[in-house]
């Protein structure tokens, strides 16, 4: 793939109102609104993907039956982790092939409304059978908004440094959705019995759920006044953009391209999902916080989950501002790399052998080096293809690899938690969870020798 010369780039930025290169950014009222309406979109991606995390296991012990032992309850949890994420990969891919094909603002918007409904009638279901099929219409949603709203912006703003800064920054956000979340389910936990009954009963988890809905409400007011991307819809209108394929992908151009962001993005996927996302199901059981009253035991998970999340807006935003200034996408990429492969020992398994509580710090800094690779790819996939194919390829990698082949890190844990030594069930899912981020790094960090490094300075025409 040739990237477009860099007096395209000029005339491109010119005809967008925006400077060249070495001059002073100035954006107008519609590029601050679709930058506006990205961050809410990322912002709630994490949030409603998160909520699972902090909801699953109230849910799961009101919706099963007393007698159920931690086998199946551990099943259930591993079902509700990558079962939605096999729903997401597969739609997902269809939504990135509709993304190049029908245009990227107008799938925008259907999916972040998909997933904002399907969150808040979590809050209704009554059987782990229900909560299974709303999560997967959430993680499909979710799936082809991230894809659709990287593609949107790379061809918005197409100028090297404006296009790393907006895309970077407004994917920080992302981990505001993680502070949002946390902050719902503390609120929620501690003031469910003011509000109205649900099922007969004030159960924080299924209020924490309806708050999905909020995307929903900017969403429809602003989406009169968003534009299309001016290359999609140039080329469409001249008859010249390509009809995308998915039999493209692994032609020699871009087979390499694609098997190793699909391998890469599962790694990074692997250890949010295979590591970060079961925090909340360690921290009840370990010494401190195990002989707290039940509700100060969700208290504290909901806080330890902000720190987490605070880290992982840290690590966005130094992934946004490191992104303008390393050219290098593979050493940028290791500068998150190789701390995480330390620190994993240290924050995982010292205190599963010990029984000890997690380390507050150690729990921020793996936030900040997971959380700021999905920054990373974003920023990474749209330089990559071209026009026709930037939906389908992002899709592959972030779906296929992401969603279907990464998930699977959660549904690993919970297979092998039970052959872990440690006996606790926190101890043993600690070790669990701690080998599966370790190895998810480990092969993510041999992978990235292969990474190709794309050209910078133009979104590819």
């Amino acid at each position: 793939m040739t990237p477009a010369p860099n007096s395209h780039v000029t005339e491109t930025a010119q005809a967008q109102g925006t400077p060249a290169k070495g001059k002073v950014w100035q954006m107008t009222a519609t590029e601050w609104l679709i930058c506006a309406l990205a961050c809410v979109g990322f912002a709630f991606d994490t949030y409603t993907l998160l909520v699972l995390t902090l909801i699953v296991r109230p849910a799961l012990t009101e919706m099963l039956p007393a007698s159920v032992g931690p086998t199946v309850f551990n099943q259930w949890v591993g079902i509700l982790f990558y079962v939605p994420a096999i729903a997401g990969g597969i739609f997902g891919l269809l939504g990135g092939y509709l993304i190049d094909l029908l245009g990227r603002r107008r799938i925008l918007m259907w999916s972040i409304l998909l997933y904002g409904v399907c969150t808040f009638g979590t809050a209704y279901v009554t059987s782990p059978g229900q909560f299974l099929l709303l999560r997967c219409g959430t993680f499909i949603g979710v799936s082809v908004e991230f894809v659709a709203a990287t593609a949107w912006l790379a061809e918005l703003f197409t100028h090297r440094e404006q296009r790393e800064a907006i895309i970077g920054y407004t994917q920080a956000f992302a981990s505001t959705g993680g502070l949002l979340i946390s902050a719902a389910y503390y609120l929620a936990v501690t003031y469910s019995q003011r509000l109205p009954l649900i099922h007969g009963t004030h159960e924080a988890w299924r209020y924490t759920a309806m708050s999905g809905l909020m995307p929903a409400i900017p969403l429809i007011v602003l989406r009169p006044f968003l534009p299309e991307s001016p290359i999609w819809k140039r080329k469409k209108a001249e008859g010249t953009l390509q009809r995308p394929s998915f039999a493209e992908l692994f032609r020699p151009a871009f087979r390499k391209t694609a098997l190793i962001t699909c391998l890469m993005m599962a790694c990074s996927y692997g250890g949010s999902f295979g590591m970060l996302q079961h925090f909340a199901r360690i921290i009840p059981g370990t010494p401190g916080v195990r002989v707290l009253p039940v509700a100060a035991q969700e208290q504290r998970v909901g806080a330890l989950q902000g720190v987490q999340e605070m880290g992982g807006l840290a690590g966005r935003f130094l992934m946004a501002f490191l992104a303008v200034h390393i050219l290098s996408r593979r050493r940028l990429l290791r500068l998150f790399q190789i701390p995480a492969l330390v620190l994993i020992p240290l924050v995982m398994f010292l205190p599963a052998m010990r029984d000890q509580d997690m380390s507050t710090a150690g729990i921020f800094a793996l936030g900040l080096l997971t959380v700021a690779q999905f920054s990373f790819w974003g920023n990474y996939l749209p330089l990559v293809y071209p026009t026709y194919l930037r939906g389908t390829g992002e899709a592959f990698a972030a779906n296929i690899g992401g969603r279907m082949l990464g998930t699977s890190a959660a549904l690993l844990v919970t297979s092998i938690v039970q052959f872990m030594p440690g006996g606790s069930a926190s101890r043993q899912l600690g070790y669990a969870a701690g080998i599966v981020g370790l190895l998810s790094y480990i092969v993510g960090f041999v992978a990235s020798f292969w990474l190709p490094e794309p050209s910078l300075e133009a979104t590819p025409d």
